[in-house]
């Protein structure tokens, strides 16, 4: 299918559907594989460099085995006709992108604080951030909000869109499996630091482009947003974009930290343990929920312009062919 259609097609069934949770999403079946892998691959006893090396050996596979298994599906379902291989490299792309439930989720947190029910905003704002939420108050949930929604622009949006652009919906299934084993492996601690850390090195390289481009995207919704300030965006992003420890998060959080005039950043508690971190933004103030329907507002319009840029390339690149 010609990725100048396909893309529009994603998007709309990404708007339409989201992402239930009775579907059999392929990133479930990844998460079983790293899992098996994982308990296939490591024994106790293992030196660094073998572990390492077994986790190396673990992202290849899944990572090609993604790539490789996605285009064996659609070049299947196309031999049988062209309106089922269609349907079925859309739903593998929509499975690849998750705009809507990104909205979704981050809207349930905020109607949970509008209902003042601070345990239920808690419950919620878990099912998508690693921080502990157990002690976070109405600020503190509405600052996770707005970074989830900052970095996941990038992750679960941006990024699986640049590939689908570049290679088509494989190369974007490929990225799902770099994205899954750093979100399961690719840990700082004791337990992953070697074994994951294969994984954690080749998602920071992946990301690395789409983290820019969705905190120029930032820039420019906020420019779109009656409420959003591009100038502050585009400032705070460029003072503030390398201070955070991963090499891409800080990207698209210094970029939404200016456009909404807030404070991110600061430190979070993960298991139990403080985890300080720089603020990104430190001359404005704390964020609240108000704050946080702007940063939904403003991915929403950085995952349109997305796609139409997307599409715009697609066309060209095929036009020059």
């Amino acid at each position: 299918m010609k990725r100048c259609y396909l893309l529009p097609a994603v998007y709309l069934a990404d708007q339409i559907a989201g992402d239930p949770e009775w579907f059999p999403h392929p990133v479930r079946w990844m998460g079983s594989a790293i899992t098996r892998g994982e308990s296939v691959l490591r024994r106790p006893g293992q030196s660094s460099h073998e572990e390492f090396l077994r986790g190396a050996l673990l992202t290849t596979a899944l990572v090609s085995s993604s790539y490789f298994l996605t285009r064996l599906v659609i070049r299947a379902a196309y031999r049988r006709s062209r309106i089922l291989g269609s349907l079925v490299e859309i739903t593998l792309g929509w499975t690849c992108i998750a705009a809507r439930s990104l909205e979704r989720e981050s809207s349930s947190v905020l109607a949970a604080l509008d209902a003042s029910d601070i345990e239920l905003a808690r419950q919620r704002i878990a099912r998508i951030v690693g921080r502990d939420t157990d002690q976070l108050d109405a600020q503190e949930i509405s600052r996770a909000v707005i970074e989830t929604l900052a970095e996941s622009a990038s992750d679960g949006v941006i990024a699986p869109l640049f590939y689908m652009t570049v290679g088509g919906v494989p190369l974007a299934m490929a990225y799902k499996a770099v994205n899954t084993l750093d979100s399961m492996i690719g840990h700082a601690d004791e337990h992953y630091f070697y074994f994951g850390k294969a994984a954690a090195r080749l998602d920071d390289a992946a990301n690395y482009v789409p983290a820019r481009l969705t905190a120029l995207g930032t820039v420019m919704a906020s420019a779109l947003s009656a409420q959003g300030n591009p100038q502050a965006s585009l400032h705070t992003w460029l003072r503030d974009g390398n201070q955070h420890k991963s090499p891409n998060a800080g990207q698209p959080e210094s970029a939404m930290a200016g456009a909404i005039g807030v404070r991110l950043g600061g430190g979070n508690v993960y298991g139990g343990e403080f985890m300080p971190a720089p603020s990104l933004g430190s001359e404005f103030r704390q964020p609240m929920p108000d704050d946080a329907r702007k940063a939904i507002r403003i991915v929403s319009v950085v995952a349109l312009l997305g796609f139409g840029a997307g599409v715009v390339m697609a066309a060209l690149s095929r036009r020059r062919g």
